[in-house]
């Protein structure tokens, strides 16, 4: 099966490839000529992940997905939030972003001390932190959504090499001492927040398949397009619109666990005009 991720992140390709595993070929927003970036205007993260989800639908009215991942310092009242890729500017410069969350930590833990030196009693600065992904699956005309959560603490400075975004910054409570971006992608692939919400999303897939009707062929494939499937070609090399046919989004909550959201409430998945 074919399905166009609404990411032009390559670890996140690579990621979401790994996790899906053999029958599922992930498809480049590149692949679909799609260069542009996506909007994502909402005030939570499920109203980011619809939007781009259905955006990409809209655009290419192929099967896809779209994920937002949040972080959550508790000492920043959950900042950044939804602005976690822009939260030191525009250009979504992760080094700058993590910088960022670092100073202004340093800065609350120099408050604190500064009080307390001065006999005032003052909570200690808590670094506790967290992931928080929400992916969108539109599928057939079906909106389905998944969440996953990964806890941990934020270290006093960078570490590691591997992984993307803030994993040189977040330490995980499953690998105490040592950041993500020091672990190998198995193991953060095991615990990640994203991979929660990603492995939710393929048994669902997997249950689902032969039930759920699936939007137009995606275009050909070509060495850019990661793909876990070698034996799936298309030889289509066209993006066909979306039909305005599409089934309506199933009312029933069809549940894999914990992780599955109910779309009930998103309503139908429509072509803009």
């Amino acid at each position: 099966m074919k399905i166009v991720f609404a990411t032009g992140n390559s670890g996140k390709l690579r990621e979401a490839s790994e996790i899906l595993g053999e029958g599922f070929e992930l498809v480049s927003l590149a692949q679909v000529g799609i260069t542009e970036d996506i909007p994502e205007t909402g005030k939570t993260l499920r109203a980011n992940s619809l939007q781009k989800a259905q955006y990409l639908y809209d655009k290419t009215g192929c099967d896809c997905f779209a994920d937002d991942t949040g972080l959550e310092v508790d000492a920043l009242g959950g900042a950044p939030g939804v602005y976690t890729a822009r939260y030191a500017g525009d250009d979504k410069d992760f080094n700058r972003n993590m910088d960022k969350v670092l100073y202004e930590l340093g800065v609350l833990e120099g408050e604190a001390r500064m009080a307390g030196s001065l006999g005032l009693k003052v909570k200690k600065v808590s670094r506790r932190a967290r992931f928080k992904s929400v992916v969108t699956l539109i599928i057939g005309g079906q909106i389905k959504m998944f969440e996953g959560t990964l806890e941990g603490v934020i270290a006093r400075e960078k570490s590691g090499n591997g992984g993307f975004g803030y994993d040189p910054i977040f330490i995980a409570d499953e690998y105490p001492g040592k950041t993500l971006a020091d672990i190998s992608e198995e193991e953060k692939n095991a615990i990640s927040h994203r991979g929660k919400a990603l492995r939710a999303m393929a048994a669902w897939l997997h249950t689902h398949s032969e039930t759920v009707p699936t939007a137009p062929t995606v275009p050909s494939a070509d060495p850019s397009v990661i793909s876990t499937d070698p034996s799936v070609i298309s030889t289509d090399p066209t993006v066909p619109s979306a039909d305005p046919s599409v089934p309506s989004t199933d009312p029933s909550v069809i549940s894999t666990g914990p992780s599955v959201i109910s779309s009930e409430a998103e309503g139908r998945v429509e072509k803009s005009e």
